[in-house]
C-alpha cells in the first residue's frame, strides 16, 4: 500500500524573526520566542531555556560578521520545534562533557534533557539548522 508522507500542519502556527548574531541578539530571540509562546497559551520554562541556548549557540559559535541568525518555532501536535538558523554550516554543535569546574559547555546537554530530540540540518550553503522538540504535554 502507498502512502504518502506529510508534514504535520502547525497546529497553532509559527513564528519567526531574524536577529543579529550578538548576545543582545541572542537575548531578544529568548524575549520574543518567549513572549510569543505566552501569546498562544503554551508552557514556558523548558522551552525558553531550550531557545535561549539555541539562539546563545547562533551568535557565539555561528557568527559569521555581517550575517544573521533565524529563530521560527512551530507547534505540531503535542510538540514545540524550535529552529535556529545560521550562516555557519561548516562548524556543528558539539555535545560536550564538561567537569564540575568549567564554567560553560553545558548548553547541548540541557537542550537535550528538556527535548524530546534534537538534530542538525544542512542547506543551503552555508546555512545550518540546529533544532529540538519539545513536549507540551507531560511526559
Amino acid at each position: 500500500m502507498n502512502r504518502k508522507i506529510t508534514q504535520p500542519r502547525a497546529r497553532t502556527g509559527q513564528f519567526a524573526v531574524q536577529l543579529s548574531a550578538t548576545r543582545r541578539g541572542a537575548r531578544l530571540a529568548r524575549l520574543l520566542a518567549t513572549e510569543q509562546l505566552r501569546s498562544w497559551g503554551l508552557p514556558l520554562e523548558d522551552a525558553s531555556l531550550v531557545i535561549g541556548e539555541l539562539a546563545t549557540n547562533a551568535a557565539l559559535h555561528g557568527y559569521v560578521p555581517g550575517r544573521d541568525f533565524r529563530i521560527t518555532l512551530g507547534v505540531y501536535d503535542d510538540v514545540l520545534r524550535i529552529e535556529v538558523a545560521d550562516t555557519r554550516g561548516d562548524r556543528l554543535p558539539e555535545k560536550r562533557d564538561p567537569d564540575a569546574e568549567s564554567e560553560g559547555g553545558r548548553g547541548l546537554l540541557l537542550v537535550e534533557a528538556l527535548s524530546v530530540r534534537w538534530g542538525t540540518e544542512h542547506g543551503p550553503f552555508p546555512r545550518k539548522t540546529v533544532w529540538a522538540e519539545v513536549a507540551l504535554t507531560g511526559s
